[in-house]
């Protein structure tokens, strides 16, 4: 069983539901050639071509401390919704600086930014409302207005980063997972 399958059932023990397509093609003027997509079979896994953006250092210092290097390494294929830099400056200091120091809810939370497969913005279903499955267990909504794509409340700003073991999307704020609690 692969890491991220493991990972799969330690936070979801039921397995995951098959994956339901994202959301209608998108185009997003702006984003420049080096986040745009590296080539298909392409060498350079997640975790290096986001090391490569130049815009992911605390999303990659996050993974690093909830022990998910490897995991995104790894064959994938995933689907990460990854915050910038800038999104994660968005994120008061003190909860940011909590969520660093509690290794089980960073994990969540990253876990919460991720689905298994590629899903690729054409991938996208044509219809709002999807809900596809999380590594973490939870649903997480996609929604299509005034022609742009929100990932549980993020605008996807850069679809279809390509990596050798999945796919990176853009996203202008750090998702946070609906509590437990909560009902969700």
């Amino acid at each position: 069983m692969s890491r991220l399958a493991q990972r799969i059932v330690a936070f979801h023990p039921k397995g995951v539901a098959p994956v339901i397509a994202l959301a209608a093609a998108l185009a997003v003027p702006g984003i420049s050639d080096a986040q745009s997509t590296a080539p298909q079979g392409s060498p350079k896994n997640i975790v290096d071509v986001a090391a490569a953006a130049g815009s992911f250092n605390t999303l990659l210092a996050a993974v690093k401390a909830a022990g998910l290097v490897e995991t995104l390494e790894g064959a994938g294929p995933f689907t990460v919704f990854a915050p910038t830099d800038a999104a994660f400056a968005k994120v008061p200091k003190a909860q940011l600086d909590a969520l660093l120091a509690d290794k089980t809810a960073l994990a969540a939370l990253l876990t919460y930014h991720i689905v298994p497969g590629r899903l690729m913005a054409s991938d996208v279903v044509k219809t709002n409302g999807a809900t596809p499955m999380t590594v973490n267990g939870q649903v997480i909504n996609i929604t299509v207005r005034g022609g742009k794509v929100y990932v549980g409340g993020a605008q996807v700003v850069g679809p279809d980063v390509q990596a050798s073991n999945g796919v990176i999307h853009v996203i202008d704020t750090v998702l946070m997972p609906p509590s437990k609690a909560a009902g969700n």
